[in-house]
């Protein structure tokens, strides 16, 4: 039996967390490798952050266990040795997924290195099964290659993600869009699904959601957008938008439309860096935001301005968004939570 057929559910990120895990990142399989100690020190601004707020396991590739110990041991930091060749957890680490029960289980997708760009990943592919066996954590194996970054949900029923990323032929080109969407309504506990179309130009995960859009309540989405029309950005967030404001959720309901602007562009070795404010991740009492300074400092204070107000209970804690943006991602990208038990 599937996860659906159990009354499994995959709950909202900003329910309570019983912790949270995040990988540490790995020199060799590094875009720019060169860089390698200044983004360790934003993953360790990262890790620093959220422990303020709840407990974290920093999966470690065993020969670095010292080293990062050094670099961020600490009240509610704990270091899991498992091998892994790249860091990005939300992609390659379980999805949690919890019952009526309060019983937790996690889906263990496929992972092939967003659609074979790097290689070796068959350690990242054993990373999210590893997880779970130490956590003692029933495990479902789901027939579909998927990253978690591509989907995101309102804890009621509804997803959002991309056809960009879900129906590339990179994942999973034997299935058709049916079929990939009943593998996912069946692990995730999803009723309905709302298709975005493009994720932001530049974004070599082939346009995860986590960058675009994402939930903030039961019926209720913050999508970042673009007012430039000179800018690639422009026609891929007023699409967007417009599939959005013509959707309904699970429950029926119109979706309230809460924008966030991007920032300005910035390019790297000749490529654009895909910004996103929509990449922040909820912690106990709080969110994780990156914010980009520079040029960026106006849009930064927009975006902590609407998040506050979206949440006035939790604290806003920024972090440096360009220190780990050059290899991909960003705060999001980099983290998995795991749901409290009830």
């Amino acid at each position: 039996m599937n996860p659906k057929d159990l009354n499994y559910t995959m709950p909202p990120e900003w329910g309570k967390h019983e912790r949270t895990f995040i990988s540490w990142p790995v020199q060799e399989s590094m875009c720019f490798p060169d860089n390698h100690e200044s983004v360790c020190q934003g993953y360790a601004d990262i890790i620093t952050a959220i422990a303020e707020f709840e407990p974290i396991t920093v999966i470690v590739n065993p020969e670095d266990v010292e080293r990062v110990e050094h670099l961020v041991g600490g009240p509610n930091v704990t270091l899991l040795p498992i091998a892994h060749s790249d860091a990005w957890l939300r992609d390659n680490g379980p999805t949690f997924i919890v019952n009526k029960e309060g019983q937790m289980a996690g889906v263990n997708w496929k992972f092939n290195a967003w659609g074979g760009k790097y290689s070796p990943w068959d350690l990242d592919d054993e990373v999210a099964p590893k997880i779970l066996e130490h956590a003692q954590i029933t495990r479902f194996d789901a027939p579909l290659v998927m990253e978690g970054g591509s989907i995101h949900t309102d804890g009621e029923g509804t997803l959002l993600t991309t056809e960009e990323c879900l129906l590339n032929l990179n994942r999973n080109p034997e299935l058709k869009r049916e079929e990939i969407e009943e593998y996912v309504r069946n692990y995730t506990g999803t009723e309905a699904i709302i298709w975005l179309r493009r994720g932001l130009s530049g974004d070599e995960t082939d346009g995860h959601v986590d960058n675009i859009a994402c939930f903030a309540a039961p019926g209720k989405v913050i999508i970042q957008v673009c007012e430039d029309p000179q800018d690639e950005n422009y026609e891929i967030t007023q699409e967007n938008l417009r599939i959005l404001e013509n959707a309904t959720d699970a429950k029926g309901r119109k979706l309230e439309i809460i924008k966030i602007q991007q920032p300005p562009r910035v390019d790297h070795d000749g490529s654009r860096l895909t910004l996103s404010y929509l990449n922040f991740y909820f912690v106990n009492g709080g969110i994780i935001l990156p914010v980009f300074g520079g040029t960026a400092t106006e849009t930064d204070t927009l975006a902590e301005k609407v998040l506050a107000g979206l949440f006035p209970d939790r604290k806003i804690r920024t972090v440096n968004g360009m220190a780990v943006i050059t290899e991909g991602g960003n705060v999001h990208c980099t983290t998995q939570q795991m749901p409290a038990q009830l």
